[in-house]
């Protein structure tokens, strides 16, 4: 089959960028909610986003700065406070989600703007967005700057998970929570069900 070749040095960041998103697909959402220093809530979505390890339990995420090469508010918030709330987004918040992303200026709370329900969390100070069935409290580890983000590596102090979303074995049910993905551009794509794979057995030596 014929095949395209691009070269990435000499794409502008910003193509790359687009080139990416449509290759890395689907990606899950952090759906992260911050507290500014002096109180003012934050809510934002990002596509970079994902699990590191699990003793301890610790995730990432990417955020970039905005066009005009400033922080953005949520790493902003996680470097004053050193604490954030990674929210999963369920199907039926997902406008609310894309209403997020919309860059207010810093000390406008999305909260307020979209309408979300901030929800109290156990250990950190940022509440859990409450619209959101599952969500990881999280505090600072560190932030690496990698290719032009930072990268916020968090150490996942709280689950909290709704009980409507879990199974008999006590783990999330993706049937029920229904989570969506990034895609390229402005698309997600909806949890469309679950397909169970087998590994193949090892060949015999004889």
């Amino acid at each position: 089959m014929s095949a395209m070749l691009i070269d990435p040095t000499k794409l502008d960041p910003a193509d790359a960028y687009r080139l990416m998103i449509s290759v890395i697909v689907p990606r899950p959402i952090a759906w992260v909610s911050t507290q500014s220093a002096d109180g003012v809530l934050n809510a934002a979505p990002f596509s970079y986003f994902q699990a590191l390890g699990s003793n301890p339990p610790m995730l990432m995420v990417a955020i970039g700065n905005r066009r005009s090469g400033e922080p953005k508010d949520t790493r902003l918030n996680i470097e004053a406070t050193g604490e954030f709330v990674v929210n999963i987004v369920g199907g039926e918040n997902g406008q609310a989600m894309v209403d997020t992303s919309i860059g207010h200026p810093y000390g406008v709370s999305e909260f307020e703007e979209v309408g979300l329900t901030p929800v109290p969390s156990e250990i950190v100070k940022p509440p859990r967005i409450g619209e959101s069935r599952v969500a990881m409290e999280c505090k600072l580890d560190r932030v690496l700057e990698i290719a032009g983000s930072g990268v916020c590596i968090g150490k996942i102090v709280m689950f909290h998970i709704a009980d409507d979303v879990v199974d008999a074995d006590g783990l999330v049910d993706p049937e029920k929570l229904k989570p969506l993905g990034r895609i390229g551009g402005k698309q997600y794509v909806p949890f469309l069900g679950t397909t169970t794979l087998s590994a193949r057995p090892p060949q015999s030596q004889n």
